[in-house]
């Protein structure tokens, strides 16, 4: 989003306790703004990210005045749409996961009441909400965001990253790309690929990123006579994550059913960007994500059998898998760019900011 206000000629500011590396060479307009970053103990922690709003409020003091803030919604933060409302300044907030459910299911919160308070505080003071799913809406909704402002908005891609589509040589080869923590269901993968080798005996399984799973994944893949057949890349560079795609011919999106689903994966979105179909779960709004049929196919979750099934009918099925990945290709770049995120977004705010000239 950074970028794409950058491209319409936008004086952006950065307001973040997260600046420890030097920004890309494409960021270096943005003004920067660090913060302190919250250490220590959870109960600790949450009392410096309470105090933070005291600082962001001063941030933007300082260094404004701005026509908009924008800002992604982070446990304990208010400040900022606080400021927005009172000086009457259009805002967005921008609404990633259902973070104290998240934080309470995963790890530990500190001080959930106060965490409830801010939360509700900074959905009643925006403008404009962006949730990345229906299930983040909804939780939105739950803690005080009128529905009526509220924008269901999928996360999308950077199309410079993906300047050549896949490209379909050797076997067929099969990809996940993330992190390999437990939700994901990797397992799965393993146990689906090992049957689609009884019956596509060259397939290939690429499995590009790093996490706490990994281990237990190369065990299992030892386990079923199909580790020769599988590669674990670990964690690679972001710049080096088309070159991983270009090399497969299906991407997967595999989630348990029995686990909440608020997700909107970018992996979805860079596997139709890299030109491959996808298959994914039927958890959430997947399936109404891939355009069942056009873009990828799906899948119970859970179900082995049925998900080696799908990948043995478009290995089966080449020119179904070129057609398929064509087509995701030509309609995240025509519709889910951050462009087109963000030319959606300030539509809703009754911003005028159009692209730079010469801009992408």
């Amino acid at each position: 989003m950074l970028r794409a206000f950058l491209a319409r000629g936008a004086e952006v500011t950065l307001i973040s306790p997260r600046m420890d590396e030097a920004p890309p060479e494409d960021l270096q307009n943005v003004i920067r703004q660090p913060l302190p970053r919250p250490e220590g103990a959870p109960d600790a922690r949450a009392t410096q990210q309470i105090s933070l709003n005291r600082q962001v409020t001063q941030a933007l003091e300082a260094l404004g005045p701005f026509d908009l803030i924008y800002e992604r919604h982070a446990l304990f933060a208010c400040a900022a749409m606080d400021y927005a409302r009172t000086r009457q300044i259009p805002s967005v907030l921008e609404v990633n996961a259902p973070l104290i459910d998240e934080q309470t299911r995963h790890r530990s919160l500190a001080r959930l009441d106060d965490a409830i308070l801010l939360a509700c505080r900074s959905f009643v003071s925006a403008s404009h909400i962006v949730a990345v799913s229906p299930e983040v809406a909804a939780y939105a909704e739950g803690l005080g965001a009128d529905v009526a402002r509220i924008q269901v908005e999928p996360n999308a891609v950077n199309p410079a990253r993906f300047p050549e589509a896949a490209r379909f040589e050797g076997p067929f080869r099969v990809g996940f790309l993330g992190t390999l923590k437990p939700w994901h269901d990797v397992a799965l993968i393993l146990e689906a690929f090992a049957l689609l080798r009884q019956g596509v005996s060259d397939a290939e399984l690429l499995i590009v990123g790093d996490g706490p799973e990994r281990s237990n994944l190369m065990r299992q893949a030892e386990a079923t006579g199909v580790s020769a057949a599988v590669r674990f890349t670990g964690a690679v560079p972001p710049e080096e994550v088309p070159d991983w795609l270009a090399r497969m011919h299906v991407g997967l999106a595999t989630y348990r059913g029995d686990d909440p689903f608020y997700f909107s994966p970018l992996k979805l979105y860079e596997y139709m960007a890299a030109g491959i179909p996808s298959v994914v779960s039927q958890v959430g709004n997947l399936v109404e994500a891939i355009n069942e049929g056009q873009t990828g196919v799906s899948v119970p979750p859970d179900c082995a059998e049925a998900l080696a099934e799908a990948l043995g009918q478009l290995a089966r099925n080449p020119d179904l898998v070129r057609r398929m990945g064509h087509e995701a290709r030509h309609r995240v770049l025509t519709t889910q760019t951050w462009d087109h995120v963000a030319e959606r977004v300030l539509l809703r705010t009754g911003l005028d900011l159009k692209p730079a000239k010469g801009a992408a």
